[in-house]
Protein backbone atom coordinates (compact mmCIF):
# COMPACT_ATOMS: atom_id res chain seq x y z
CA UNK A 1 0.00 0.00 0.00
CA UNK A 2 1.39 3.08 -0.94
CA UNK A 3 1.07 6.35 1.01
CA UNK A 4 1.05 9.85 0.57
CA UNK A 5 4.39 11.98 0.09
CA UNK A 6 5.36 13.44 3.72
CA UNK A 7 5.94 17.60 3.18
CA UNK A 8 9.36 17.11 4.39
CA UNK A 9 9.88 14.35 1.63
CA UNK A 10 8.43 16.58 -0.92
CA UNK A 11 10.71 19.70 0.13
CA UNK A 12 14.10 17.79 0.36
CA UNK A 13 12.72 16.04 -3.64
CA UNK A 14 11.84 19.06 -4.98
CA UNK A 15 14.03 21.15 -3.43
CA UNK A 16 16.78 18.80 -4.71
CA UNK A 17 15.28 19.04 -8.14
CA UNK A 18 14.59 22.36 -8.35
CA UNK A 19 17.04 24.70 -6.44
CA UNK A 20 15.54 28.45 -6.05
CA UNK A 21 17.62 30.16 -7.94
CA UNK A 22 17.13 32.17 -10.98
CA UNK A 23 13.41 31.85 -10.41
CA UNK A 24 12.87 35.11 -12.56
CA UNK A 25 9.58 33.65 -13.76
CA UNK A 26 7.84 33.21 -17.15
CA UNK A 27 10.96 34.33 -19.56
CA UNK A 28 13.15 31.99 -17.36
CA UNK A 29 10.34 28.95 -18.16
CA UNK A 30 10.07 29.73 -21.74
CA UNK A 31 13.96 29.45 -22.69
CA UNK A 32 14.38 26.35 -20.39
CA UNK A 33 11.71 24.51 -22.74
CA UNK A 34 14.73 24.55 -25.36
CA UNK A 35 17.31 22.99 -23.69
CA UNK A 36 17.87 20.00 -21.95
CA UNK A 37 16.41 19.85 -18.36
CA UNK A 38 19.83 18.67 -16.33
CA UNK A 39 17.95 16.38 -13.53
CA UNK A 40 18.86 13.82 -11.44
CA UNK A 41 17.32 10.34 -12.26
CA UNK A 42 14.06 9.79 -10.46
CA UNK A 43 12.20 6.95 -11.38
CA UNK A 44 8.17 6.61 -12.65
CA UNK A 45 6.49 6.56 -8.91
CA UNK A 46 8.58 9.35 -8.05
CA UNK A 47 6.87 11.17 -10.67
CA UNK A 48 3.69 10.01 -9.39
CA UNK A 49 4.32 10.89 -5.56
CA UNK A 50 5.03 14.39 -6.64
CA UNK A 51 1.73 14.65 -9.24
CA UNK A 52 -0.39 13.34 -5.90
CA UNK A 53 0.83 16.51 -3.54
CA UNK A 54 -1.05 19.00 -6.66
CA UNK A 55 -4.24 16.75 -5.48
CA UNK A 56 -4.29 18.88 -1.69
CA UNK A 57 -1.99 21.53 -1.42
CA UNK A 58 -2.73 24.80 -0.41
CA UNK A 59 -2.41 26.94 -3.15
CA UNK A 60 -4.73 24.87 -5.34
CA UNK A 61 -7.33 24.66 -2.60
CA UNK A 62 -7.31 28.72 -2.44
CA UNK A 63 -7.63 28.47 -6.50
CA UNK A 64 -11.01 26.47 -6.28
CA UNK A 65 -11.93 28.83 -3.42
CA UNK A 66 -10.97 32.39 -5.56
CA UNK A 67 -12.13 31.26 -8.77
CA UNK A 68 -15.53 29.45 -7.44
CA UNK A 69 -17.21 33.13 -7.58
CA UNK A 70 -15.70 34.02 -10.98
CA UNK A 71 -15.64 30.80 -13.37
CA UNK A 72 -14.10 32.89 -15.74
CA UNK A 73 -10.74 33.30 -13.57
CA UNK A 74 -9.95 29.36 -14.17
CA UNK A 75 -9.43 29.89 -18.18
CA UNK A 76 -7.00 32.64 -17.08
CA UNK A 77 -5.42 31.04 -14.09
CA UNK A 78 -4.76 27.57 -16.71
CA UNK A 79 -3.58 30.09 -19.27
CA UNK A 80 -1.06 31.24 -17.00
CA UNK A 81 -0.04 28.36 -16.02
CA UNK A 82 0.44 27.33 -19.66
CA UNK A 83 2.26 29.61 -19.94
CA UNK A 84 4.89 29.66 -17.36
CA UNK A 85 5.03 25.89 -18.38
CA UNK A 86 7.11 26.73 -21.77
CA UNK A 87 4.01 26.88 -24.04
CA UNK A 88 1.49 29.67 -25.41
CA UNK A 89 -2.32 28.89 -26.08
CA UNK A 90 -1.56 29.35 -29.90
CA UNK A 91 1.22 26.63 -29.80
CA UNK A 92 -1.91 24.40 -29.56
CA UNK A 93 -3.68 25.18 -32.69
CA UNK A 94 -1.23 22.95 -33.85
CA UNK A 95 -2.81 19.64 -32.80
CA UNK A 96 -5.64 19.48 -35.02
CA UNK A 97 -7.47 19.20 -32.28
CA UNK A 98 -10.69 17.49 -32.06
CA UNK A 99 -12.57 18.42 -28.64
CA UNK A 100 -15.46 16.41 -27.11
CA UNK A 101 -17.69 16.83 -23.98
CA UNK A 102 -20.98 15.45 -22.60
CA UNK A 103 -22.27 13.93 -19.82
CA UNK A 104 -22.00 10.47 -20.30
CA UNK A 105 -20.04 8.67 -23.35
CA UNK A 106 -17.63 10.92 -24.24
CA UNK A 107 -15.05 8.90 -23.49
CA UNK A 108 -16.26 5.74 -25.32
CA UNK A 109 -16.68 8.65 -28.07
CA UNK A 110 -12.85 9.53 -27.91
CA UNK A 111 -11.87 6.05 -28.05
CA UNK A 112 -14.04 5.05 -30.71
CA UNK A 113 -12.80 8.57 -33.18
CA UNK A 114 -9.19 8.12 -32.03
CA UNK A 115 -9.48 4.53 -33.33
CA UNK A 116 -10.93 5.80 -36.90
CA UNK A 117 -8.64 7.79 -37.45
CA UNK A 118 -5.73 6.07 -36.24
CA UNK A 119 -6.86 3.14 -38.41
CA UNK A 120 -6.53 5.62 -41.52
CA UNK A 121 -3.05 5.48 -40.62
CA UNK A 122 -2.20 8.89 -38.59
CA UNK A 123 -0.13 9.46 -35.27
CA UNK A 124 -2.67 10.03 -32.53
CA UNK A 125 -2.81 11.48 -29.52
CA UNK A 126 -5.84 11.17 -26.99
CA UNK A 127 -6.25 12.32 -23.62
CA UNK A 128 -8.95 11.41 -21.49
CA UNK A 129 -9.77 11.20 -17.44
CA UNK A 130 -10.05 9.36 -15.28
CA UNK A 131 -7.66 6.91 -15.33
CA UNK A 132 -7.91 2.80 -13.81
CA UNK A 133 -5.15 1.92 -12.50
CA UNK A 134 -2.17 4.03 -14.02
CA UNK A 135 -1.85 7.59 -14.39
CA UNK A 136 -0.34 7.62 -17.94
CA UNK A 137 -3.39 5.73 -19.37
CA UNK A 138 -4.51 9.61 -19.34
CA UNK A 139 -2.16 10.52 -21.99
CA UNK A 140 -1.94 7.98 -25.44
CA UNK A 141 0.29 8.02 -27.93
CA UNK A 142 -1.47 5.60 -30.84
CA UNK A 143 -3.84 4.24 -28.38
CA UNK A 144 -1.17 2.92 -25.84
CA UNK A 145 -0.61 4.66 -22.73
CA UNK A 146 2.38 6.38 -23.11
CA UNK A 147 5.46 4.51 -21.69
CA UNK A 148 6.50 5.05 -17.08
CA UNK A 149 9.93 6.28 -19.26
CA UNK A 150 8.00 8.71 -20.90
CA UNK A 151 5.65 9.96 -18.37
CA UNK A 152 8.90 10.46 -16.13
CA UNK A 153 10.58 11.97 -18.61
CA UNK A 154 7.90 15.02 -19.68
CA UNK A 155 6.60 14.81 -16.13
CA UNK A 156 9.91 16.79 -14.87
CA UNK A 157 10.33 18.67 -18.18
CA UNK A 158 7.21 20.07 -16.68
CA UNK A 159 6.73 20.20 -13.28
CA UNK A 160 10.40 21.63 -13.30
CA UNK A 161 9.31 24.57 -14.96
CA UNK A 162 6.36 25.40 -12.95
CA UNK A 163 7.93 24.69 -10.17
CA UNK A 164 10.88 27.26 -11.18
CA UNK A 165 8.12 30.24 -11.74
CA UNK A 166 6.17 29.43 -8.45
CA UNK A 167 8.01 31.90 -6.11
CA UNK A 168 7.00 34.80 -9.09
CA UNK A 169 3.48 34.00 -8.86
CA UNK A 170 2.51 33.39 -5.32
CA UNK A 171 4.13 30.53 -4.77
CA UNK A 172 0.80 29.05 -7.04
CA UNK A 173 1.18 25.35 -8.56
CA UNK A 174 -1.74 23.89 -10.82
CA UNK A 175 -3.61 21.60 -9.29
CA UNK A 176 -3.58 17.79 -10.24
CA UNK A 177 -6.08 17.88 -13.60
CA UNK A 178 -4.90 21.00 -14.68
CA UNK A 179 -0.89 19.91 -14.37
CA UNK A 180 -2.49 16.66 -16.12
CA UNK A 181 -4.00 18.76 -19.20
CA UNK A 182 -0.63 20.87 -19.67
CA UNK A 183 1.54 17.49 -19.49
CA UNK A 184 -0.69 16.03 -22.30
CA UNK A 185 -0.54 19.28 -24.34
CA UNK A 186 3.72 18.71 -24.15
CA UNK A 187 3.70 15.07 -24.73
CA UNK A 188 1.46 15.69 -28.07
CA UNK A 189 3.75 18.69 -28.67
CA UNK A 190 6.89 17.22 -28.13
CA UNK A 191 5.96 13.45 -29.93
CA UNK A 192 4.24 15.28 -33.08
CA UNK A 193 1.11 13.81 -33.45
CA UNK A 194 -1.03 14.28 -36.64
CA UNK A 195 -3.56 15.13 -34.16
CA UNK A 196 -5.10 14.76 -30.59
CA UNK A 197 -8.47 13.99 -29.22
CA UNK A 198 -9.03 15.41 -26.02
CA UNK A 199 -11.98 14.39 -23.61
CA UNK A 200 -13.35 17.59 -21.55
CA UNK A 201 -12.81 17.14 -17.84
CA UNK A 202 -16.06 18.37 -16.07
CA UNK A 203 -18.79 20.74 -17.99
CA UNK A 204 -17.02 22.81 -20.74
CA UNK A 205 -17.36 26.40 -20.79
CA UNK A 206 -14.96 26.55 -18.03
CA UNK A 207 -12.89 23.07 -18.35
CA UNK A 208 -9.32 23.91 -18.20
CA UNK A 209 -8.89 21.67 -21.52
CA UNK A 210 -11.45 25.20 -22.96
CA UNK A 211 -8.09 26.84 -23.42
CA UNK A 212 -7.93 25.74 -26.85
CA UNK A 213 -8.66 28.15 -29.60
CA UNK A 214 -9.29 26.48 -32.91
CA UNK A 215 -10.28 22.81 -32.80
CA UNK A 216 -10.79 21.30 -36.24
CA UNK A 217 -14.44 19.86 -34.83
CA UNK A 218 -16.02 19.85 -31.45
CA UNK A 219 -18.20 17.23 -30.36
CA UNK A 220 -21.46 16.44 -27.67
CA UNK A 221 -22.43 13.16 -26.56
CA UNK A 222 -25.38 12.44 -24.35
CA UNK A 223 -26.31 14.82 -21.78
CA UNK A 224 -27.66 14.14 -17.94
CA UNK A 225 -27.99 15.25 -14.61
CA UNK A 226 -24.01 15.37 -12.64
CA UNK A 227 -21.50 17.61 -10.74
CA UNK A 228 -24.48 19.48 -10.57
CA UNK A 229 -22.28 21.68 -8.06
CA UNK A 230 -20.35 22.97 -10.29
CA UNK A 231 -22.74 22.71 -13.69
CA UNK A 232 -26.25 23.17 -12.10
CA UNK A 233 -29.22 21.26 -11.07
CA UNK A 234 -31.08 21.43 -14.55
CA UNK A 235 -30.28 19.42 -17.57
CA UNK A 236 -30.81 23.01 -19.68
CA UNK A 237 -27.88 24.56 -17.37
CA UNK A 238 -25.83 21.71 -17.76
CA UNK A 239 -26.29 21.98 -21.18
CA UNK A 240 -25.62 25.77 -21.52
CA UNK A 241 -21.97 24.87 -19.95
CA UNK A 242 -20.78 21.97 -22.15
CA UNK A 243 -22.11 23.98 -25.20
CA UNK A 244 -19.04 26.29 -24.17
CA UNK A 245 -16.68 24.17 -26.24
CA UNK A 246 -18.19 25.72 -29.66
CA UNK A 247 -16.18 28.47 -31.36
CA UNK A 248 -16.79 30.38 -34.28
CA UNK A 249 -16.81 28.76 -37.51
CA UNK A 250 -15.78 25.30 -36.59
CA UNK A 251 -18.22 22.19 -36.92
CA UNK A 252 -19.50 21.13 -34.30
CA UNK A 253 -21.64 17.80 -33.71
CA UNK A 254 -24.23 16.48 -31.04
CA UNK A 255 -25.99 12.92 -30.30
CA UNK A 256 -30.04 13.52 -29.95
CA UNK A 257 -30.97 15.01 -27.01
CA UNK A 258 -33.85 15.78 -24.91
CA UNK A 259 -36.03 19.10 -25.96
CA UNK A 260 -34.97 21.29 -23.63
CA UNK A 261 -31.23 20.45 -22.97
CA UNK A 262 -30.92 20.61 -27.23
CA UNK A 263 -32.86 23.70 -27.95
CA UNK A 264 -30.07 24.82 -25.23
CA UNK A 265 -26.97 23.93 -27.31
CA UNK A 266 -28.74 25.21 -30.78
CA UNK A 267 -28.89 28.91 -29.11
CA UNK A 268 -25.32 28.32 -28.03
CA UNK A 269 -24.09 27.31 -30.95
CA UNK A 270 -26.04 30.61 -32.81
CA UNK A 271 -24.82 33.02 -30.58
CA UNK A 272 -21.01 31.65 -30.84
CA UNK A 273 -21.32 31.15 -34.73
CA UNK A 274 -21.16 27.48 -34.83
CA UNK A 275 -22.21 25.04 -37.06
CA UNK A 276 -23.97 22.23 -35.28
CA UNK A 277 -25.21 19.31 -36.56
CA UNK A 278 -27.27 16.29 -34.68
CA UNK A 279 -25.94 12.61 -35.24
CA UNK A 280 -27.92 10.30 -37.88
CA UNK A 281 -28.87 6.95 -35.59
CA UNK A 282 -26.47 4.36 -36.08
CA UNK A 283 -28.53 2.05 -38.31
CA UNK A 284 -28.73 4.90 -40.90
CA UNK A 285 -24.91 3.92 -41.87
CA UNK A 286 -24.47 0.94 -43.82
CA UNK A 287 -21.08 -0.64 -45.02
CA UNK A 288 -21.41 -2.54 -47.90
CA UNK A 289 -25.17 -2.98 -47.49
CA UNK A 290 -24.16 -4.51 -43.82
CA UNK A 291 -25.01 -2.88 -40.73
CA UNK A 292 -21.97 -1.66 -38.53
CA UNK A 293 -20.59 -4.07 -35.72
CA UNK A 294 -19.06 -2.12 -32.97
CA UNK A 295 -16.32 -2.99 -30.43
CA UNK A 296 -17.67 -1.75 -27.61
CA UNK A 297 -21.05 -3.61 -26.12
CA UNK A 298 -24.09 -1.95 -25.21
CA UNK A 299 -27.11 -0.29 -27.18
CA UNK A 300 -26.16 3.31 -25.38
CA UNK A 301 -22.53 3.06 -27.78
CA UNK A 302 -24.49 3.50 -30.76
CA UNK A 303 -24.77 6.88 -30.48
CA UNK A 304 -21.30 7.47 -29.38
CA UNK A 305 -20.19 5.38 -32.36
CA UNK A 306 -22.81 7.79 -34.79
CA UNK A 307 -20.76 10.83 -33.05
CA UNK A 308 -17.27 9.30 -33.48
CA UNK A 309 -18.09 8.70 -37.21
CA UNK A 310 -18.86 12.42 -37.78
CA UNK A 311 -16.29 13.63 -36.00
CA UNK A 312 -13.83 11.86 -37.82
CA UNK A 313 -15.77 12.61 -41.23
CA UNK A 314 -15.34 16.48 -40.54
CA UNK A 315 -11.69 15.91 -39.25
CA UNK A 316 -10.70 14.23 -42.47
CA UNK A 317 -12.45 16.54 -44.86
CA UNK A 318 -10.34 19.45 -43.87
CA UNK A 319 -7.09 17.28 -43.65
CA UNK A 320 -7.52 15.89 -46.99
CA UNK A 321 -9.06 19.09 -48.45
CA UNK A 322 -6.42 20.98 -47.46
CA UNK A 323 -3.67 18.22 -48.17
CA UNK A 324 -5.28 18.93 -51.66
CA UNK A 325 -5.95 14.57 -52.32
CA UNK A 326 -8.70 12.57 -53.40
CA UNK A 327 -11.07 10.33 -51.08
CA UNK A 328 -11.63 7.66 -52.04
CA UNK A 329 -14.27 5.08 -50.46
CA UNK A 330 -17.58 5.79 -49.15
CA UNK A 331 -18.23 7.10 -45.85
CA UNK A 332 -21.11 7.84 -43.67
CA UNK A 333 -23.74 8.18 -46.96
CA UNK A 334 -22.08 10.97 -48.26
CA UNK A 335 -20.24 12.39 -51.33
CA UNK A 336 -16.93 12.72 -49.67
CA UNK A 337 -14.54 9.76 -50.41
CA UNK A 338 -12.13 7.84 -47.73
CA UNK A 339 -9.18 6.24 -48.46
CA UNK A 340 -10.29 3.08 -45.41
CA UNK A 341 -13.54 1.39 -44.26
CA UNK A 342 -14.53 3.24 -41.29
CA UNK A 343 -16.44 0.24 -39.74
CA UNK A 344 -13.07 -1.23 -39.04
CA UNK A 345 -12.14 1.38 -36.87
CA UNK A 346 -15.63 1.23 -34.46
CA UNK A 347 -15.30 -2.78 -34.27
CA UNK A 348 -11.51 -2.55 -33.69
CA UNK A 349 -12.38 0.19 -30.79
CA UNK A 350 -11.30 -0.92 -27.15
CA UNK A 351 -11.84 0.78 -24.30
CA UNK A 352 -11.08 -0.55 -20.94
CA UNK A 353 -13.76 -0.47 -17.59
CA UNK A 354 -16.88 0.39 -20.28
CA UNK A 355 -19.35 -2.35 -21.10
CA UNK A 356 -15.90 -4.84 -20.72
CA UNK A 357 -16.08 -8.89 -20.11
CA UNK A 358 -13.72 -10.70 -18.75
CA UNK A 359 -14.08 -14.70 -18.62
CA UNK A 360 -11.88 -16.25 -15.56
CA UNK A 361 -13.08 -19.85 -16.20
CA UNK A 362 -16.57 -20.22 -13.85
CA UNK A 363 -16.32 -16.76 -12.98
CA UNK A 364 -17.51 -14.15 -15.53
CA UNK A 365 -16.87 -10.25 -14.98
CA UNK A 366 -18.97 -7.28 -16.18
CA UNK A 367 -17.01 -4.14 -15.91
CA UNK A 368 -18.74 -0.97 -16.26
CA UNK A 369 -17.78 2.26 -14.57
CA UNK A 370 -21.57 3.58 -15.18
CA UNK A 371 -21.81 6.35 -12.63
CA UNK A 372 -24.82 8.70 -13.40
CA UNK A 373 -28.78 7.38 -13.06
CA UNK A 374 -28.99 7.10 -16.67
CA UNK A 375 -25.70 5.60 -17.51
CA UNK A 376 -26.62 2.74 -14.94
CA UNK A 377 -29.63 2.03 -16.54
CA UNK A 378 -28.03 1.74 -19.84
CA UNK A 379 -25.23 -0.35 -17.66
CA UNK A 380 -28.22 -3.05 -16.20
CA UNK A 381 -29.91 -3.44 -19.71
CA UNK A 382 -26.14 -4.37 -21.01
CA UNK A 383 -25.48 -6.77 -18.19
CA UNK A 384 -28.96 -8.69 -18.10
CA UNK A 385 -28.43 -8.81 -22.11
CA UNK A 386 -24.71 -10.23 -21.93
CA UNK A 387 -25.19 -12.45 -18.84
CA UNK A 388 -28.74 -14.01 -20.28
CA UNK A 389 -26.24 -15.33 -23.52
CA UNK A 390 -24.58 -17.42 -20.53
CA UNK A 391 -26.14 -20.73 -21.11
CA UNK A 392 -24.56 -22.40 -17.40
CA UNK A 393 -27.35 -20.48 -14.63
CA UNK A 394 -25.57 -18.64 -12.74
CA UNK A 395 -25.12 -16.86 -9.30
CA UNK A 396 -25.62 -12.74 -9.96
CA UNK A 397 -23.53 -10.59 -7.82
CA UNK A 398 -23.42 -6.92 -7.74
CA UNK A 399 -19.88 -5.00 -6.49
CA UNK A 400 -20.83 -1.96 -6.09
CA UNK A 401 -19.34 1.80 -4.79
CA UNK A 402 -20.31 5.15 -5.66
CA UNK A 403 -18.61 8.72 -4.56
CA UNK A 404 -20.04 12.18 -4.27
CA UNK A 405 -23.72 13.10 -5.07
CA UNK A 406 -24.90 9.63 -6.81
CA UNK A 407 -27.38 7.65 -6.33
CA UNK A 408 -27.26 3.80 -6.40
CA UNK A 409 -31.24 3.32 -6.62
CA UNK A 410 -30.82 2.78 -10.63
CA UNK A 411 -29.31 -0.45 -9.91
CA UNK A 412 -32.46 -2.59 -9.93
CA UNK A 413 -30.62 -5.94 -11.66
CA UNK A 414 -33.00 -8.72 -9.95
CA UNK A 415 -32.05 -11.10 -7.35
CA UNK A 416 -28.50 -10.97 -6.29
CA UNK A 417 -25.86 -10.50 -3.70
CA UNK A 418 -24.67 -7.25 -2.61
CA UNK A 419 -21.12 -5.88 -2.05
CA UNK A 420 -20.08 -2.55 -1.25
CA UNK A 421 -16.03 -2.08 -0.91
CA UNK A 422 -14.24 1.00 0.47
CA UNK A 423 -10.54 1.71 -2.16
CA UNK A 424 -8.73 1.05 1.14
CA UNK A 425 -5.90 -0.88 -0.78
CA UNK A 426 -4.68 1.38 -3.69
CA UNK A 427 -0.93 2.60 -5.46
CA UNK A 428 0.19 5.30 -5.68
CA UNK A 429 -1.73 6.42 -8.84
CA UNK A 430 -4.98 5.40 -7.71
CA UNK A 431 -4.95 7.70 -4.29
CA UNK A 432 -7.34 10.23 -4.07
CA UNK A 433 -6.00 12.24 -0.34
CA UNK A 434 -9.04 14.67 -1.23
CA UNK A 435 -11.45 12.16 0.47
CA UNK A 436 -10.88 10.26 4.13
CA UNK A 437 -11.19 6.56 5.05
CA UNK A 438 -14.40 7.11 7.52
CA UNK A 439 -16.11 9.29 4.43
CA UNK A 440 -16.14 6.48 2.18
CA UNK A 441 -16.82 3.86 4.52
CA UNK A 442 -19.36 5.94 5.25
CA UNK A 443 -20.62 6.20 1.77
CA UNK A 444 -20.44 2.35 1.73
CA UNK A 445 -22.81 2.03 4.71
CA UNK A 446 -25.42 5.24 2.54
CA UNK A 447 -25.08 2.70 -0.66
CA UNK A 448 -26.16 -0.61 0.97
CA UNK A 449 -29.33 1.15 3.33
CA UNK A 450 -30.42 2.56 -0.46
CA UNK A 451 -30.03 -0.95 -1.76
CA UNK A 452 -31.94 -2.57 1.45
CA UNK A 453 -34.45 0.21 0.63
CA UNK A 454 -34.50 -0.45 -2.76
CA UNK A 455 -35.70 -4.34 -2.46
CA UNK A 456 -37.61 -4.39 0.05
CA UNK A 457 -35.19 -5.23 3.25
CA UNK A 458 -35.32 -3.76 6.64
CA UNK A 459 -32.02 -1.53 7.49
CA UNK A 460 -30.60 -2.74 10.58
CA UNK A 461 -27.82 -1.67 12.86
CA UNK A 462 -24.77 -3.54 11.15
CA UNK A 463 -21.74 -5.06 12.73
CA UNK A 464 -19.58 -7.86 12.27
CA UNK A 465 -16.67 -7.51 10.32
CA UNK A 466 -14.38 -4.48 11.17
CA UNK A 467 -11.00 -3.01 10.31
CA UNK A 468 -9.40 -2.65 13.91
CA UNK A 469 -9.65 1.27 15.13
CA UNK A 470 -12.13 1.87 12.61
CA UNK A 471 -15.51 2.28 11.45
CA UNK A 472 -17.20 -0.81 11.44
CA UNK A 473 -18.12 -2.76 8.40
CA UNK A 474 -21.24 -4.91 7.30
CA UNK A 475 -21.62 -8.07 8.08
CA UNK A 476 -24.33 -9.91 9.76
CA UNK A 477 -28.03 -9.09 9.15
CA UNK A 478 -31.31 -10.31 9.07
CA UNK A 479 -30.84 -11.00 5.63
CA UNK A 480 -27.83 -11.76 3.81
CA UNK A 481 -28.09 -10.40 0.33
CA UNK A 482 -25.92 -7.21 1.56
CA UNK A 483 -22.20 -6.68 2.93
CA UNK A 484 -19.59 -4.16 2.68
CA UNK A 485 -16.06 -5.22 2.82
CA UNK A 486 -12.45 -3.08 3.84
CA UNK A 487 -11.22 -3.39 0.54
CA UNK A 488 -11.71 -4.59 -3.23
CA UNK A 489 -9.71 -7.98 -3.25
CA UNK A 490 -11.48 -9.22 0.02
CA UNK A 491 -14.65 -8.36 -1.65
CA UNK A 492 -13.42 -10.62 -5.08
CA UNK A 493 -12.11 -13.27 -2.91
CA UNK A 494 -15.02 -13.65 -0.99
CA UNK A 495 -16.89 -13.82 -4.46
CA UNK A 496 -14.85 -16.28 -6.08
CA UNK A 497 -14.48 -18.23 -3.24
CA UNK A 498 -10.98 -19.53 -4.29
CA UNK A 499 -11.96 -20.14 -8.05
CA UNK A 500 -10.45 -17.38 -9.49
CA UNK A 501 -6.63 -18.45 -9.11
CA UNK A 502 -5.26 -14.62 -10.41
CA UNK A 503 -6.52 -13.23 -6.78
CA UNK A 504 -4.04 -15.52 -5.12
CA UNK A 505 -0.90 -14.16 -7.04
CA UNK A 506 1.78 -12.96 -5.37
CA UNK A 507 1.72 -9.44 -3.54
CA UNK A 508 -2.06 -10.16 -3.19
CA UNK A 509 -2.92 -8.96 0.25
CA UNK A 510 -6.15 -8.21 1.87
CA UNK A 511 -7.88 -7.92 4.80
CA UNK A 512 -9.03 -11.32 6.75
CA UNK A 513 -12.74 -11.66 6.76
CA UNK A 514 -14.78 -13.49 9.98
CA UNK A 515 -15.94 -17.09 9.54
CA UNK A 516 -19.63 -16.20 9.99
CA UNK A 517 -19.28 -14.31 6.54
CA UNK A 518 -17.31 -16.69 5.35
CA UNK A 519 -20.71 -18.82 6.11
CA UNK A 520 -22.87 -16.93 3.97
CA UNK A 521 -20.89 -17.73 0.91
CA UNK A 522 -22.37 -21.07 0.39
CA UNK A 523 -24.70 -20.53 -2.69
CA UNK A 524 -21.74 -19.19 -4.45
CA UNK A 525 -19.49 -21.95 -3.30
CA UNK A 526 -22.48 -24.27 -4.91
CA UNK A 527 -22.85 -22.02 -8.19
CA UNK A 528 -21.87 -23.40 -11.31
CA UNK A 529 -21.06 -20.17 -12.77
CA UNK A 530 -20.99 -16.97 -10.38
CA UNK A 531 -21.77 -13.60 -12.78
CA UNK A 532 -20.22 -10.56 -11.01
CA UNK A 533 -21.61 -6.54 -12.34
CA UNK A 534 -18.74 -4.48 -11.32
CA UNK A 535 -19.89 -0.44 -11.10
CA UNK A 536 -21.00 2.51 -9.78
CA UNK A 537 -17.36 4.26 -10.21
CA UNK A 538 -14.57 4.09 -12.55
CA UNK A 539 -11.84 4.15 -9.78
CA UNK A 540 -14.09 0.69 -8.55
CA UNK A 541 -13.35 -0.72 -11.81
CA UNK A 542 -9.77 0.27 -12.06
CA UNK A 543 -9.18 -1.55 -8.58
CA UNK A 544 -10.89 -4.01 -9.51
CA UNK A 545 -8.71 -4.86 -13.05
CA UNK A 546 -5.60 -4.07 -11.07
CA UNK A 547 -6.25 -7.22 -9.33
CA UNK A 548 -8.13 -9.41 -12.36
CA UNK A 549 -5.30 -8.18 -14.98
CA UNK A 550 -2.17 -7.52 -13.19
CA UNK A 551 -0.15 -6.50 -16.48
CA UNK A 552 -2.20 -3.18 -15.89
CA UNK A 553 -0.71 -2.43 -12.89
CA UNK A 554 2.97 -3.21 -14.07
Amino acid sequence: TMVRPSRLWERRVLGALFPRQNRSGVGAARSSSTRAARLPRMEYQDAVCALNTLQTNASALEQVRRERGNPQLQLQAMKAFLQRSGLEVEDLDCLNIIHVTGTKGKGSTCAFTEQILRNYGFRTGFYSSPHLVQVRERIRINGQPISKELFTKYFWQVYGRLDETKDAHGGTMPAYFRFLTILAFHVFLQEKVDLAVIEVGIGGAYDCTNIIRKPWVCGVSSLGIDHTSILGDTMEKIAWQKGGIFKPGVPAFTVKQPEGPMAVLMERAREIGCPLSVCPDLEEYQVEAHPLHLGLAGQHQHSNASLALQLSQSWLQRRFYSDNKKLRCTLLGSDDLVSCDPHSGVKDTEWPGRTQTLFHGPITYYLDGAHTTRSMLACVRWFREAAAQQEVPAVRVLLFNATGERDCAALGCGPMFWAAVNHSVLAADQQNFNVTLEGVLTRCLDNQNSWKNLTGQEVEPSSGLLIPGSLPLVAGQRRTETLVFPCILSALRWITQGRDPVLDGPGQSSAPIPASVVAKAEPLREAAAIHVLITGSLHLVGGVLKHLEPSTAA
